[in-house]
């Protein structure tokens, strides 16, 4: 007799969990030594190696918003991911071609190709879970481990690499682990065939496929052109904001009464995930030219000597959330039995205090520097509470996706919470020209002084932005959650099976 049952989540959860690894480790890589390369190798600035880095960011977070609606609409969420962890794939190979002129489109290719990927997956877990809303928090901060377990080994290698074979070496590598990522990913896509957005389960529409893949070509071309003229880029990010605030008031106005809750809740929510990705910034631009020229990396461990290099130190972040992600996780599940889980946006507001914290310590560690050097201790603590904070906003925002929107608006509205974080990635690389330091100043005693301001304004900001949380806490009490509503069987995209 035939039995309808609900098949186990764990497959499926692991399939994207891997691919998620995976195309974190080609990402993180490629941000670990970027900024390095582009001013120890090619010369640039730390103004114009910031914004350039602020640019690409943000055009590479700001495609999920056109990603999510291809992978909603167009293709489905499953095609649309594998076809951008190809392109990511073909970035990282271009810029392991030893030649600069192909920094530019070799950077698009991979901004371009993140975007079309990026909304997708995460849309999938929340379609994986969503008849079990209790462990939307817990799923998602065990697949935001994924983004770090991929991070802290490339973050790792990938500066080693370019220090012992060379920047083009490591770019390769990156290039090698979404190959890895994408053959894992096609021999276990069976345990996702009964999760998808609708197109997934029609015909493959080749006529579509040719024409997302012509629309991305184009858009590669318009973000090479951004990435490279400064001032075009700081237009279009404005142009962005615009669009990001025409997006949520257009939906809050077709919304029903519950649909517009959901909304305003995200809206406000996404504000403060804005502001948070400027401070997360800091990791791939100040933070570590600061790692470089003004923190002792000589490190002595067992009789060990070990010389760290500067980009390897942004490896503390994804080894933190490694160790935090599990114990939260936990933490999420026993509080939501009953034991008076804290509200997100409470979660929010405490992630910013223990943000202020971490760039408190940065900053503090300048009064105990010996000739202009601070220990890599500071750097440890200071990326453990960083870490923390991140966890408490960033590693909800996709779950606050899926906690306040319904499944109708959700992969769109993902794409435009990955907007917002573009946005506020082009925001963090101009903040980070505030500690910009001449070419010709090499002496850490006098550079030291143009980080610890910046951390110390970094840390009154992030005050400011815990006092605003707390504030709101009540308002977002008051918004509704929006339940996804029970879908019937035999729909495309729930998670039943016949036996």
């Amino acid at each position: 007799m035939n039995q309808t049952t609900t098949p186990s989540r764990t497959p499926g959860f692991v399939t994207l969990f891997l691919i998620e690894m995976w195309e974190r480790f080609g990402y993180y890589g490629m941000t670990a030594v970027v900024v390095l390369f582009m001013v120890q190798k090619l010369g640039y600035t730390d103004d114009r190696a910031n914004l350039t880095f602020g640019a690409f960011s943000a055009m590479a977070y700001a495609v999920p918003a056109v990603g999510g609606w291809i992978g909603d609409r167009v293709l489905g969420s499953r095609r649309t991911a594998l076809l951008g962890a190809i392109l990511l794939a073909i970035g990282y190979a271009l810029l392991a071609i030893p030649y600069p002129g192909i920094l530019f489109p070799a950077l698009s290719v991979v901004a371009v190709g993140g975007g079309i990927f990026k909304a997708n997956p995460a849309n999938l877990i929340s379609k994986l879970y969503e008849s079990d809303t209790a462990k939307i928090d817990s799923a998602f901060t065990l697949y935001y481990m994924a983004v770090n377990t991929g991070a802290t080994i490339s973050q790792i290698a990938t500066p080693l690499i370019a220090l012992w074979l060379g920047w083009h070496v490591a770019f390769a590598v990156c290039a090698v682990g979404l190959v890895i990522g994408i053959l894992n990913y096609l021999v276990m896509r069976r345990h996702l065939a009964h999760v998808g957005s609708e197109p997934d389960f029609a015909p493959f529409p080749l006529g579509k496929m040719v024409l997302v893949v012509a629309g991305a070509l184009l858009a590669m071309f318009c973000v090479s052109v951004i990435i490279q003229n400064l001032s075009v880029a700081r237009a279009v990010v404005w142009l962005a904001f615009a669009a990001l605030l025409a997006i949520f008031a257009i939906l809050i106005w077709r919304g029903n009464q519950q649909e517009r809750k959901g909304l305003w809740a995200v809206v406000i929510l996404t504000a403060e995930t804005l502001l948070f990705f400027i401070f997360y910034q800091q990791m791939s631009t100040s933070l570590t030219l600061f790692a470089l020229r003004n923190v002792d990396l000589h490190l002595t461990v067992l009789g060990l000597h070990y010389q760290v290099p500067a980009g390897q130190v942004q490896a503390l972040d994804p080894i933190w959330i490694f160790i935090l992600s599990p114990i939260l996780a936990w933490w999420y599940t026993w509080m939501s039995r009953g034991r008076g889980d804290l509200h997100i946006a409470s979660k929010f507001a405490l992630g910013f205090v223990v943000l202020a914290v971490s760039f408190f310590v940065y900053a503090l560690s300048g009064a105990f520097a010996v000739e202009g050097k601070v220990a890599f201790g500071w750097m440890i603590g200071g990326y453990a509470l960083q870490s923390l904070g991140e966890l408490l906003i960033s590693g909800l925002g996709l779950a606050m996706v899926s906690r306040y929107v319904g499944p109708r608006l959700r992969g769109f509205i993902m794409g435009a919470w990955f907007l917002a974080t573009g946005i506020s990635q082009y925001l963090g690389g101009y903040v980070a020209t505030y500690a910009a330091v001449p070419q010709n100043l090499t002496d850490p005693v006098k550079t030291l002084p143009l980080y610890i301001h910046l951390f110390y304004g970094l840390g009154v900001v992030a005050v400011i932005g815990a006092v605003l949380s707390a504030a709101i806490v009540p308002l977002m009490k008051r918004l509704s959650v929006v339940d996804a509503a029970p879908v019937p069987a035999g729909i495309p995209g729930t998670i039943r099976a016949e036996e």
